[in-house]
């Protein structure tokens, strides 16, 4: 089994990617799913409340917009919730992985996580796959799914570079260009990473 961590900025198609993997027969875990999973537990939510005070409760559930305000204009308070959440998401990945069938096709396993570089992830991975675009790309790609240009540029200055994050990546992947392009990407590498699957089965 190969663990790839699939990273990149806001708005530069992790999903995309991820998606075309899954395609291909890779087994896709995606963290921010696990995350909304995460923040309708009782237990989460109350260490949640804990942190950022009762006014984070409405109607009985977190106030994410509340939340994404605080923290993208706090760079510490977000710091403070990932504490909380990636332990609990690295376990429930853990728990994911330990159900994937033994016996079939080789297995490569894509978790589409954003911060592997921001808070020193690397290691919990084989891979690292950086998916990218220019940031102005990524910013008009935003802007047509109703996010502003401010909110755009503030959540990206809350991550890495993206060119350092290339820099540190194992493979990146192009997401520039048309979904073709992308694609032929995608399918070059899953090739690649397939072959490495079996030489680590074959030893």
């Amino acid at each position: 089994m190969i663990k790839v961590g699939l990273t990149g900025n806001f708005g530069m198609g992790k999903s995309t990617v991820a998606e075309i993997f899954r395609s291909l027969g890779a087994y896709v875990i995606n963290t921010d799913k696990i995350v909304e999973e995460l923040l309708n537990e009782a237990s989460v939510i109350e260490e949640i409340k804990r942190l950022f005070g009762q006014e984070v409760i409405s109607d009985g559930k977190l106030n994410k917009k509340y939340i994404a305000q605080i923290i993208f204009d706090n760079p510490l308070m977000r710091i403070y919730l990932e504490n909380i959440l990636h332990p609990k998401v690295f376990e429930k990945i853990d728990e994911i992985i330990k159900k994937i069938p033994e016996r079939g096709e080789p297995k490569i396993v894509v978790i589409e996580a954003p911060v592997i570089f921001e808070r020193g992830y690397q290691n919990r991975f084989d891979i690292i796959i950086t998916v990218w675009t220019p940031e102005e790309i990524a910013i008009k790609r935003l802007q047509k799914k109703g996010i502003s240009k401010q909110e755009a540029i503030k959540r990206l200055k809350a991550q890495f570079p993206i060119e350092m994050k290339k820099s540190k990546s194992d493979y990146i992947i192009d997401n520039s260009g048309s979904v073709e392009k992308t694609k032929a990407q995608v399918e070059e590498l899953f090739q690649k990473l397939t072959a490495l699957e079996h030489r680590y089965a074959g030893n």
